[in-house]
Parts: structure tokens; C-alpha cells; sequence
């Protein structure tokens, strides 16, 4: 959806991306790599969006490091590269980015120790799914399954666009070590709540 130069993500009925508040999709990227090297590192992020998680993780990331980005909708990344463009920049382009059609969950459960970060917006968090399938990410099994999938040291980060008061005891109960961060959209303290759960695989 666009009105003047505003635009919007929607599914059905449900916003899922709005082109005027995208600090907490930022922090998403910029949190997660806080916590983790990435030099030589593997980023896997679920959800292409507006490209905001993807450029503030390319603004820090070192030029050694790759980022994975799973989308399941072709016409998201259309939209990337035609109406969003402007958005997007020049991170579709970057020599560490690649984009890849497909569900995150496949990515994810296929994969052994090889992402030093995974980045989860592809709903609106654990309790708000676009698709009741979205379910296999955020429960104990696909929770196991990221966790098998980090590298000793690395980090799930999962955004929320409201708090669940369980999904850190989930996280924990996997073997995660949990931080929650409550952010607002807007500045100053004002706007929504949003929850970006960070969960650390321990170093062996």
C-alpha cells in the first residue's frame, strides 16, 4: 500500500511493515551483531521486508562477513527492486548479500553450527503469525533447530511487534541465554511497544 510517500506491508488485514517506523527492525540487526563476531561470520535473515534489518546489519557488519536473506514471497523482492528501491539503496548489491526464495524454516533446519546470527521478522512475533505453519520457528523444536543451527556463541534474534510473557522462558528452556529488549517505535519514548528476544548459544 502507498499514500504520498508512505508505504506499507500488508497481509490481508494485517500490517505487517510500515515504512515510517523501523527502529525496532533496525536494532533487530544492530543488537544481534553487538553480541556476536561476525568477521569471516554467517548472518541468516528471515524476511526481506523494507530492507531496514538488512541495511543496518550491512552498516556494521565487516566486509569478510555474508548475510543469507530467506523470503518466501517472490513479490517482495520485486517490490525491492522497483517501488522500495529507494529504500533498499544499494544493499541488494552488496557483494555480501545474497537473497534466496524460499522458507527460512528449510534454511534453518538444514543446517549444522554454520550461522554466527539468525534474524527472525517474518511475523509479527511468536503469537501474531501470518501462517499457523509459522508456529514450527517459535516452538521447542524449531527453537532446538536454530539453536543447532548457531555456531557455539552465536544469536537468535526474533522480533516481536508486542511482548509474550512465556517466549523467554521458551528460549531459556532451549538452552538459550535470553536478554529482552522493550523498545518504542518512535523517539523520545513514544509510539508502540516492540520486543526483540535475543538468545546466545553458549561458547563451548
Amino acid at each position: 500500500m502507498q499514500r504520498g510517500e508512505d508505504f506499507a506491508i500488508e497481509y490481508g488485514e494485517t500490517q505487517l511493515m510500515v515504512s515510517w517506523a523501523n527502529r525496532s527492525e533496525q536494532a533487530l540487526a544492530t543488537l544481534a551483531c553487538q553480541r556476536v563476531a561476525m568477521d569471516g561470520g554467517h548472518m541468516l535473515i528471515g524476511g526481506l521486508g523494507m530492507g531496514f534489518t538488512l541495511g543496518a546489519a550491512l552498516a556494521v557488519l565487516p566486509a569478510s562477513a555474508s548475510v543469507v536473506v530467506a523470503e518466501l514471497v517472490p513479490k517482495v523482492v520485486e517490490w525491492a527492486k522497483g517501488p522500495l528501491a529507494h529504500m533498499f539503496g544499494a544493499a541488494l548489491d552488496d557483494p555480501r548479500v545474497t537473497v534466496e526464495i524460499g522458507d527460512v524454516h528449510d534454511m534453518i533446519a538444514g543446517a549444522s553450527e554454520h550461522y554466527d546470527a539468525i534474524l527472525l521478522d517474518v511475523d509479527n512475533g511468536p503469537d501474531g503469525l501470518i501462517s499457523l505453519a509459522n508456529d514450527r520457528l517459535y516452538c521447542n523444536w524449531g527453537l532446538r533447530s536454530a539453536y543447532a543451527a548457531l555456531r557455539p556463541g552465536g544469536v537468535l534474534a526474533i522480533w516481536s511487534g508486542y511482548p509474550q510473557h512465556d517466549f523467554a522462558d521458551r528460549l531459556e528452556n532451549v538452552g538459550f541465554i535470553v536478554e529482552e529488549v522493550i523498545m518504542r517505535t518512535g523517539e523520545r519514548g513514544q509510539g508502540a511497544r516492540h520486543v526483540i528476544w535475543l538468545g546466545t548459544r553458549e561458547r563451548q
